[in-house]
């Protein structure tokens, strides 16, 4: 079924009646494709993430997640999923808050977000994704540029604005906010074998 191209706002009640076979995501009612398929190298940089985060999380409370992963962010708690007009699917997400899992992903800020950028989603994911996940909550949020091997990490003040702690090269190891203990080693996530 195709989109519309005219429609006043989508909800995810609209969004689950899209074709299974294709990627969207809705911020604010305004619908993104998420095509063309991310490239290997895109896949490999999630993967080695994933598996750090995954290995550190054993027998920790925390859970981590990969795309395709709905994560649906309701402008109040109260909303239900036919009132929800964001839902997007981050490259790499971390929740310790078990209450926002269900069979659909997640209802609420996960606490960490890691994207990595791509022609065809830098500009979502440095801007509009950005102040969405500072206005929703997100801790921590980490922008992983494969073109060129960096790492830029924003943090969550006590004011509710997101302020950058830092920019990393493929050689560095980075600490997280939310997990203080983990610490990711560039060099393997940005190897190219």
């Amino acid at each position: 079924m195709p989109i519309p191209a005219e429609h006043e706002k989508f909800t995810y009640k609209d969004y689950l009646r899209w074709p299974k076979n294709e990627r969207w995501e809705l911020i604010y009612g305004e619908v993104w494709d998420m095509s063309p398929a991310p490239t290997r190298k895109h896949q490999k940089i999630s993967g080695k993430l994933f598996f750090q985060i995954e290995d550190y999380l054993k027998e920790k409370d925390c859970e981590v997640y990969s795309a395709p992963f709905d994560v649906r962010l309701p402008e109040t708690e109260k909303d239900d999923d036919k009132e929800t007009y964001t839902v997007v699917q981050p490259d790499l997400l971390v929740v310790c808050d078990k209450t926002k899992l269900d069979n659909a992903g997640c209802k609420g800020a996960p606490d960490w977000i890691l994207e990595i950028l791509s022609p065809s989603t830098a500009v979502k994911d440095l801007s509009n994704k950005y102040k969405l996940y500072e206005e929703k909550g997100v801790k921590e949020y980490w922008i992983i540029d494969p073109a060129n091997s960096f790492l830029t990490v924003y943090l969550l003040d006590l004011s509710g604005k997101y302020f950058r702690s830092g920019v990393f090269s493929a050689d560095s190891r980075v600490k997280s906010a939310v997990l203080p203990d983990l610490v990711i080693d560039l060099e393997p996530v940005f190897a190219d074998k």
